[in-house]
């Protein structure tokens, strides 16, 4: 599956979406959900050019994937 610069995600992460950053590094950018599902829902996004988790952790870096799990659990706490 090749990767679609215009996904939603894309967009957002280019600035085209609003959103305001729960948290943002050079590697992660986190949002909240405009569309909740639970009272806590927070979008944790790699900013590389991924389709999907599994094309993310087989050819993100050692340094996107260690930011993006770092990140992930601090959002995690900081959110309770």
């Amino acid at each position: 599956m090749a990767y679609d610069d215009n996904n939603i995600f894309a967009r957002i992460l280019r600035g085209e979406i609003p959103a305001t950053p729960v948290y943002e590094d050079e590697h992660v950018l986190a949002i909240n959900d405009l569309n909740p599902q639970a009272p806590t829902h927070i979008l944790v996004m790699p900013k590389g050019k991924y389709v999907s988790f599994d094309d993310f952790s087989a050819k993100a870096s050692d340094a996107e994937i260690t930011a993006f799990m770092r990140a992930t659990g601090k959002i995690a706490c900081d959110a309770g």
